[in-house]
């Protein structure tokens, strides 16, 4: 069962020597949720193992044709793993089918480790890199949603050679933590005696109140449904770091206060995309405009869950957007 009293190292600590935790195992992850995902892929880092799963491309690229969007990196939020996004990355597969298409577990999410390490932006800028190396891609084109669209945006600031475009759903980053109150700063700075409550709080506020599950959720993955709040519950019961990755993301890793990098990134040069739903409470039009980011579109009557709501609106957005890129 899941060690949901780990409490990760902060910014600035002495690097810890102890050995990542491990994440699950594929066969207890298709057991509970079946074969949606292809088979696993790993990755072995200096910071732990990495899980991903790539799409192969569904047709041959021919001699003849020149395109630009091959290869494709998916970036999911904080909580919901790579599986999250398999809708959207399978829309996007069928109407670009000579892409190679990739979803990576970020640390403490899915089958991929957790380290004893800093959940700081730089972590899963490493994490990315060396996805990359291993992939033998020079560059790539980047979809984030969430957690995962404000990882894209800093890690484009600081390797924009390494991204060719990046299409941001319903960025996490612009949030400011002078909104909260005293008490609710006071667990992002943690500490002593308030872990407990700390984590309760954060995990209450990312999932907007108690994690209920459908009661119908294993039917619904039988017909090929991603339902992510039983996702969720699984890695918190099963994935023994997953609760100290989702607390050290929030508190280090870019879901708060990254106005600057959102910034440098605006002028590097990348082509980009943002999309937002219409009702989020995360991000607004104007946060994206204030960062410099003025290539904005909004879903109608969705909120900050619009990358899995609203796949056939999400997916005709970036096809137009890469099809002007091509």
């Amino acid at each position: 069962m899941a060690n949901n009293s780990l409490v990760l190292p902060r910014p600035g600590t002495v690097k810890s020597n102890e050995p990542p935790i491990q994440a699950p195992s594929e066969a207890d992850y298709g057991a509970t949720f079946g074969n949606l995902l292809p088979s696993a892929r790993y990755l072995q880092t200096p910071n732990g193992k990495v899980a991903y799963y790539e799409l192969s491309p569904l047709s041959p690229t021919p001699t003849d044709l020149k395109t630009t969007i091959s290869r494709v990196l998916f970036v999911h939020g904080v909580q919901t793993p790579a599986i999250g996004l398999l809708p959207l990355a399978s829309a996007l597969s069928s109407r670009f089918p000579y892409a190679q298409c990739v979803l990576v577990d970020l640390w403490g999410h899915g089958l991929t480790e957790t380290p004893i390490a800093a959940h700081e932006a730089t972590l899963f800028h490493s994490l990315l890199e060396a996805l990359m190396v291993d992939l033998g891609w020079e560059t790539a084109h980047f979809v984030g949603y969430s957690f995962g669209a404000s990882t894209t945006a800093t890690f484009a600031a600081a390797y924009p050679h390494r991204v060719a475009s990046m299409v941001l759903v319903a960025p996490a980053g612009l949030l400011r933590s002078t909104q909260f109150d005293e008490l609710q700063r006071s667990y992002l700075r943690g500490g002593q005696g308030l872990e407990d409550e700390a984590r309760s709080w954060i995990l209450e506020f990312l999932e907007g109140g108690q994690l209920v599950v459908p009661s119908d959720w294993k039917e619904r993955f039988g017909r090929g449904e991603v339902v992510a709040e039983a996702v969720r519950d699984w890695q918190m019961k099963q994935h023994q770091g997953h609760a100290a990755s989702v607390v050290g993301i929030f508190r280090d890793g870019g879901c708060l206060d990254k106005h600057a990098e959102f910034a440098e990134a605006a002028t590097k040069g990348i082509e980009s995309l943002c999309i937002l739903g219409e009702l989020d409470e995360v991000c607004s039009v104007q946060d994206l405009h204030d960062v410099g980011m003025r290539n904005v579109s909004v879903v109608p009557q969705v909120g900050h869950g619009v990358v899995r709501q609203k796949v056939p609106e999400v997916s005709r957005l970036i096809e137009d957007f890469w099809h002007k890129l091509e």
